[in-house]
């Protein structure tokens, strides 16, 4: 089945309502973008994986101002996978409290279930060195 041009564009505003809901702390609503039984997988920051909204909900609620006040994405790219998966894919900036920010990438699978498109894993990684820790001299890889 291919992507329909109406697909790519509900799973880019999906990724994109993530940030609006966690913004606005209408965590209640993050069924609308995320299976019940999601993977969000924050290891990359020295965290487990959260299994389920539940999960998902109670560790934004506990970490409370260390939350982002701000979520944006862009740069959303879209693949499709075997048994009607998609992946995407999507760079994230993340405003903080102090003004200081960070970004993320966020790798995400999408599955289509009854009442649309939703994220069923979610895996975050931090963008913390540039061309992918290139150096002056060395040659990226091909």
């Amino acid at each position: 089945m291919a992507l329909t041009l109406e697909d790519r564009l509900a799973i880019t505003e999906l990724i994109a309502l993530h940030g609006h809901l966690a913004d606005e702390g209408e965590l209640d609503r993050l069924s609308e973008v995320f299976t019940p039984d999601v993977e969000y997988d924050l290891t990359d920051f020295g965290q487990d994986t959260l299994i389920g909204l539940t999960q998902l909900v109670d560790a934004a609620l506990a970490l409370g101002a260390g939350n982002p006040v701000a979520h944006h994405v862009t740069n959303v790219v879209i693949e499709e996978l075997p048994e009607g998966q998609v992946r995407a894919r999507s760079k994230g900036l993340g405003i903080r409290t102090d003004g200081s920010c960070g970004s993320v990438t966020y790798e995400d699978t999408v599955v289509r279930v009854e009442s649309g498109w939703r994220i069923t894993r979610r895996r975050i990684t931090a963008r913390r060195i540039p061309l992918n820790g290139q150096t002056p001299g060395t040659t990226a890889p091909r």
